[in-house]
């Protein structure tokens, strides 16, 4: 076998899971040391190799920087399913909204549908760097905008333990590594094992299933281990939960302290005010008009309550065919518009997703001083979203005579409802290491290679722009009949979109096959990772041995993404249209740390050691920079220490974020700052200087007309961006009693990133431009056109050229505390654990005379938020009690007038704000004589339903808030059975 020091062995085993890792976190590895080799070595470095911890979670109070530890155990005490839950457990996670499976539903995420990635502290997942085993975890995802590590692609079956760096450290690991690192640790020995686990809501929808079975085998030239995982996550459908329920306005009535949302006649109860259907009338001069929005009297209610309609009298006025009704122009009538459709109950909260996947590793001792090993992982995963949507076309004038029934001097336009929409998103994900490690004397080395491939496709609903416009332009006595599409080559079908039935999407045949179809789209991302280092000792010093580790990489990453075909045309109605993402990026990089022990056993400092690394990296896409880190780790006693660490990052731009295919999107008009700036003026809900702006732009206070969507298009910085460039700095103490029993840590923390990248869209810079103290200068007001009024009142906004730039800077300070207790009692061995985090300051600021934004204490950033957590062992059971928690939070700061508004020119209040919530998991575990091990609990024991908020205000679906600290399951059961031979 090799031989080595006892120090040089030790930062071996640090090396092993992180290439240059640390000699910061060796002693958290200690374990991995034999009793015989600490007995020898144990005068020379015993500090160095000190674990104060728990069963669950070891605190890393022994390293300079806060290092947190979380075993997998916790998934299984707690009912946690996948990896990405598990690390939302932790505090550097549960201050900001996470993208988590439910939030890539409505909206294109970055990674596309499904996709989970963890953003630490806010910054951004692609500011968060991702090991598998100490080695980068390559990107897995679709569409172009590809850079995190997907959480889906390794099954918590396979994990022992995930390490958590809570600082900056890319002149350890290389650029990414911004606001700390995530080290997924990979199980390892001889167990076998055969599980499965299953949550299940009290309530049906989102059922959870996992079966997986691992074997290992340890001989004594290596050993192998083999784990096959398969999980079904059943859909939670919108109609599953009450609290999902179609959206109110959620408004209170300020003299009254009732509710002020208007009434459906219907039903009785409060309007639902979701996706409204029906036929749009454009004003164009009638003089009897009355609303924009005519609903088809399906039922006959309306005219049972003698609902007012329209009577053309003079030249020009409107005239309707029986049984359309004006309504949404009053209080009355806004609970008779129809907005309540079946098809949102079909909407996905939580994706379908099914996925199964087969990793390996292995190892053997070619010689005393050489050793093989190898890693695979393989995972497949498929997720379906089903949705609803809105559409529109044709745009007829009324007085031409083209539409039997309707007249007067307004446009037609009927808005039907669809389900078709949603998407089919499949990746599959493999990943592979093979290296030789060894010895040289007293020296270690590593070289390794490693290739990650992700190859995804994204299916999509999709309409057909060209054959909805043939179909409208047919009204005009335009060819259909033999005719075909100039795009997507479907047979011409006279559509009848004044059709009642038609506008509530109750579609024939053959509109279905001419306008529906599915676009079919594939993104592919290579990385390669070449890596080389060596460690050991260098010299003694009357402290201690003063440790290193050099080393370099090569690494190339290449992504080529392929939209539809119909998106690529920019055929599809509604959607983004998107060129190709095709790029490469090569990244060499040299490294270098050192450990020097300088004082020791002196009146208060019983050590003191200092760390530092630098990183050389040269990217061939921007260029070449250095980082550095400087730590301290001063124990003025055994029990007691204060850490510290400086460091700098360097993060060149992603692929995506260089190359990203131009793309547009639609956007409503009713974003544009300076719509119906004088009503929301009266009622104190718009910005002080937009309004400024807004009138100096010359912007009718009533301008609230929509002529239809604006088009924001978006693309890659190539050859104009540069890197981010970041300094984070953190001070701790950490004291543990003597016994072991307590043990406390503080640690502040602030990260400052400078020309940070982001892709500023077209609602950005509408809001960039008419925020701007300097509007007449304001450089993001030459990136969008405007009409100019002359054509009917014409104000809205044509189109807007965003893309990826640099900004000024973002900024976070915080706070992190842990307090664990652990300790034999007459009732058991009894471990209890606080983790607390408070957020200071987290800060966003777009250009250097700029605003700070401040998010702290907005929906989705509580101040404060953490986790408790008890268990009792006795004898062969197991107890656990685990709370998270986040603060209160709310948007009022956003507005002029705090919550104070105004509907229908009555005063009331929205609600935009959510108290400080808990959830509570308990469950029992019992291990049995015969090697099965059960666990059962319940996880949100009270059922807490997510807190409700004022739609316009907050992100919700119905009025349940969707941000990642609130449950939306409800109540759950869960087991996990286990037998190991």
């Amino acid at each position: 076998m090799m031989k080595d020091s006892h120090i040089a062995k030790s930062v071996r085993l640090a090396l092993a899971f992180g290439a240059a890792s640390t000699l910061l976190s060796a002693g958290a590895y200690a374990q991995d040391v034999t009793d015989q080799d600490e007995n020898a070595d144990a005068e020379e470095k015993a500090e160095r190799i000190t674990v104060v911890g728990s069963r669950i979670r070891t605190d890393g109070m022994d390293n300079p920087t806060p290092l947190e530890v979380i075993s997998t155990e916790l998934a299984v005490e707690q009912g946690l399913n996948t990896l990405g839950e598990l690390l939302r457990t932790s505090t550097v996670a549960s201050g900001s909204n996470q993208l988590t499976a439910a939030m890539s539903v409505g909206s294109v995420t970055e990674g596309g549908a499904g996709n989970e990635s963890i953003s630490m502290r806010g910054l951004g997942a692609n500011r968060t760097l991702v090991l598998l085993n100490g080695r980068r975890a390559g990107p897995a995802g679709t569409r172009g905008q590809v850079a995190a590590f997907d959480m889906n692609s390794i099954p918590v079956s396979a994990v022992e333990r995930v390490e958590i760096l809570k600082d900056g450290a890319s002149s350890l690991y290389g650029s990414d590594a911004v606001a700390g690192v995530i080290n997924i640790i990979t199980k390892k020995g001889d167990e076998s094992a055969i599980n499965f686990s299953a949550n299940q809501p009290t309530e049906s929808g989102g059922e959870n299933y996992r079966l997986n079975g691992t074997y290992g085998q340890a001989f004594d030239k290596g050993s192998f281990r083999v784990v096959a995982d398969y999980r079904l996550q059943q859909e939670l459908a919108r109609g599953d939960r009450d609290h999902f329920a179609c959206e109110q306005r959620y408004l209170i009535d300020q003299a009254t302290g009732e509710r002020a949302d208007p009434i459906d006649p219907r039903t009785g109860n409060y309007h639902c005010n979701d996706l409204p259907y029906g036929m749009w009338l454009w004003y164009n001069g009638a003089g009897n008009y009355l609303s924009t929005i005519q609903n088809y009297d399906y039922d006959g209610s309306k005219a049972a309550a003698g609902l007012p309609t329209y009577n053309p009298v003079n030249p020009g006025d409107i005239g309707v065919p029986e049984g359309w009704y004006p309504v949404g122009y009053d209080k009355l009538t806004d609970g008779w518009l129809d907005a309540d459709h079946p098809f949102q109950d079909l909407q996905t909260m939580v994706p379908r997703t099914e996925a199964w996947s087969l990793y390996a590793q292995a190892d053997y001792d070619l010689s005393d001083n050489v050793r093989f090993y190898s890693e695979i992982l393989h995972s497949v995963r498929e997720t379906k979203i089903n949705s609803y949507r809105q559409f529109w076309e044709p745009y007829i004038p009324a007085w031409a005579g083209l539409v039997p029934g309707w007249e007067g001097d307004v446009y037609l336009d009927p808005t039907a409802v669809t389900d078709h929409s949603g998407s089919v998103t499949t990746i599959d994900y493999t990943r592979g290491v093979v290296g030789l490690e060894g010895s040289l004397g007293f020296w270690n080395w590593d070289i390794s290679w490693q290739r990650s491939l992700s190859s995804g496709t994204y299916d999509t609903k999709i309409i057909m722009q060209d054959a909805l416009e043939m179909a409208a332009n047919a009204i005009w006595g335009d060819p259909c009949e033999g005719e075909v599409s100039p795009i997507s080559q479907r047979a011409c079908y006279a559509i009848d979109f004044f059709d009642p039935e038609y506008v509530r999407g109750n579609f024939d045949q053959g509109t279905r096959d001419f306008l529906f179809g599915m676009d079919h789209g594939k993104t592919i991302y290579k990385q390669d990772t070449v890596d080389a280092y060596i460690t050991g000792d260098l010299f003694d010093l009357p402290a201690g041995t003063v440790a290193t580790a050099v080393g370099v990489a090569y690494q190339t990453d290449s992504i080529v993404d392929t939209p539809g075909e119909q998106t690529l045309q920019g055929n599809s109605w509604g959607m983004s249209s998107a060129g190709i993402t095709a790029g490469r990026q090569t990244t060499v990089a040299a490294y270098g740390e050192i450990q020097v022990p300088v004082l020791r056993d002196l009146p208060g400092v019983y050590s003191l050691d200092l760390t530092g690394s630098a990183r050389w990296t040269d990217v061939n896409t921007y260029g070449s920079d250095t980082t550095f880190k400087i730590s301290a780790n001063w124990a003025i006693t055994e029990d007691l220490r204060v850490r510290a660490s400086r460091g700098t990052s360097f993060r060149s731009p992603a692929l995506f974020e260089l190359y990203l295919g131009d793309q547009s999107a639609f956007f409503d008009q009713r974003s544009d700052p300076c719509w119906n700036w004088a009503e929301r003026q009266e009622a104190g809900s718009i910005n002080e200087r937009v309004l400024a702006n807004c009138q100096a732009d010359g912007i009718p206070g009533d301008y609230a007309q929509d002529f239809g969507s604006g088009t924001a298009y978006t693309g890659g910085g190539a050859g104009t961006l540069k890197a981010e460039t970041s300094v984070s700095e953190g001070v701790g103490i950490v004291w543990s009693s003597p016994e072991g029993t307590v043990a406390a840590s503080v640690d502040y923390y602030q990260v400052r990133i400078d020309n940070q990248v982001d892709d500023i869209t077209g609602v950005s810079i509408l809001n960039l431009c008419y925020r701007s103290d300097d509007f007449e200068n304001e450089p993001f007001c030459d990136r969008f056109t405007r009409n100019d009024g002359t054509e009917t009142g014409n104000w809205g906004i044509d189109e807007v050229y965003g893309g990826y730039v640099n900004v000024a800077s973002q900024y976070v300070r915080g706070v992190d505390t842990v307090l664990s207790y652990q300790d034999d009692t007459p009732m058991g061995y009894l471990r209890l654990r606080l983790d607390h985090t408070i957020q200071i300051e987290r800060t966003y600021q777009q250009f250097a005379d700029s605003q700070p934004e401040q998010y702290v204490g907005l929906l989705g950033n509580p101040r404060h938020s953490g986790t408790i957590t008890a268990s009792l062992e006795r004898d062969t059971w197991t107890y656990t009690w685990a709370t998270r928690y986040a603060g209160k939070v709310d948007n009022y700061g956003e507005y002029i007038k705090g919550s104070a508004t105004t509907y229908r020119l009555t005063p009331v209040y929205f609600k935009a704000e959510a108290p400080t919530t808990f959830y509570h998991t308990a469950s029992v575990s019992k291990q049995f004589e015969n090697d099965i091990d059960l666990t059962v609990g319940i996880t949100n024991v009270f059922d807490k339903k997510p807190p409700l908020g004022s739609p316009a205000y907050s992100y919700t679906t119905g009025n349940a808030m969707m941000y990642s600290q609130y449950d939306q399951f409800g109540r759950q059961v869960f087991i996990n059975l286990n037998y190991s031979f």
